[in-house]
């Protein structure tokens, strides 16, 4: 029952789903990281049905993930993030993809004391810059370690420069 909840079995969702399956019993043993990688997002190419095979792959695991971990009463302690490194631009290029676009693109969190159902921040009417609570990457370091209790301003690593994290800033609109 579990295992068909978060799709193992079928061909579309299989891997993702073992890995969404394989996090939650993770997190439920006490491993505090664990990230699930899903590649084959960078479409610039036939950007309509990469896209849609991709998220036919991870809509019903990553469901499920947040559904189990709600019912055991682990959403509250664990924070999930779906992110990546940059967005697409707005507009196609050739062959019908996108290229990187930094700028304006999204990313969602729940749990581990993460407001729910709110959207922080907006882009522009064609979605190429963001316009409305502009946030950087920093800022999102800065958000999960304070989530964790961790003063983001004096993390170091020994024998390292200091960390570009220094400027970045919790975003408290998103705090439960």
């Amino acid at each position: 029952q579990t295992q068909q909840a978060y799709g193992i079995g079928n061909p579309t969702t299989d891997r993702v789903a073992r890995c969404s399956l394989t996090a939650r019993r993770l997190v439920e043993r006490g491993v505090r990281f664990v990230q699930i990688y899903d590649d084959g997002w960078d479409a610039h190419s036939q950007l309509k049905q990469n896209h849609s095979t991709r998220c036919a792959a991870v809509d019903q695991p990553i469901a499920a993930l947040l559904k189990d971990l709600k019912q055991r009463g682990l959403l509250d302690e664990t924070i999930v993030v779906w992110a990546t490194e940059f967005g697409r631009t707005p507009g196609a290029e050739r062959s019908d993809g996108r290229d990187h676009h930094p700028y304006g693109f999204s990313v969602w969190m729940a749990g581990g004391g993460i407001r729910g159902g709110i959207v922080h921040g907006a882009t522009d009417e064609i979605g190429f810059h963001a316009v409305e609570d502009r946030h950087y990457v920093t800022d999102l370091h800065a958000t999960l370690l304070h989530q964790l209790g961790l003063d983001h301003r004096s993390l170091e690593i020994p024998g390292h420069k200091r960390l570009e994290i220094d400027f970045g800033s919790p975003i408290n609109a998103i705090l439960a």
